[in-house]
């Protein structure tokens, strides 16, 4: 590992340029899937969490005939304070949380940052692929074996008073669609005017076909209107 002493314009300049590197390459990714926080705002980090790391190495060695204190002061405020942005890339819809990837690979980009700057060009590197491994390869395998859900309020609305929910209730379940609760509400209105709600809340994946998931639940019999909403 280079002492302070070997910090110079040359070295400076080198660890600039690869952290303007690792943020794009993170950046790019994240900006492929649109996602809020993009390229620029990769680089953007990046770039400041290494030209934070050499003045927190900077600073002892300019002012060598004083006290250094602590080095990694700097650093540590980075890692502190890089959690106001990861915030703000977290997006809520009703109850689900967006975003959560994205916030974290702020906060790994910021570390990169800092390990260039502190000149751990191996430990940044590693970390450069094996994040990149994860966001793009191990996606896949989530996607695969764990695919994404969002809750949902399903209402069947009918037009009689005594539904079967038992069949609305098995074509959710050949949708993949998990059940968490039912409710049933019967108004006993007069003559004809019978009707009743199935609400439903149920973890929809995201890839779900929700035009066949509702041409199938009004099959199921005297629906006549579906509603699909966010769980607040």
């Amino acid at each position: 590992m280079p002492e302070i002493s070997s910090l110079n314009e040359t070295t400076i300049i080198l660890r600039l340029v690869l952290g303007f590197l690792a943020g794009t390459i993170i950046g790019f990714e994240r900006s492929s899937r649109r996602q809020v926080a993009g390229l620029r705002t990769h680089i953007l980090i990046c770039l400041g969490a290494t030209l934070l790391m050499l003045l927190s190495i900077w600073l002892p060695q300019f002012y060598s005939g004083e006290n250094r204190g602590d080095v990694g002061r700097i650093a540590a405020q980075v890692v502190s304070g890089i959690g106001f942005l990861g915030a703000g890339a977290m997006i809520r819809l009703g109850n689900n949380i967006r975003g959560l990837t994205t916030a974290a690979s702020l906060w790994l980009i910021a570390a990169v940052g800092l390990a260039i700057g502190a000149g751990m060009y191996l430990a940044a590197g590693t970390v450069e692929i094996l994040s990149l491994f994860a966001l793009i390869i191990l996606d896949r395998v989530e996607k695969r074996f764990f695919p994404a859900e969002r809750n949902k309020v399903l209402e069947l609305h009918y037009r009689i008073g005594n539904p079967d929910t038992n069949e609305a209730l098995k074509i959710l379940a050949n949708f993949g669609i998990r059940t968490q609760s039912v409710d049933v509400n019967e108004d006993l209105g007069k003559g004809k005017g019978k009707s009743s709600r199935l609400r439903i809340l149920a973890a929809i994946p995201e890839h779900t076909d929700i035009s066949g998931l509702v041409k199938a639940l009004k099959s199921a019999g005297e629906v006549d209107r579906i509603d699909i909403k966010e769980k607040y």
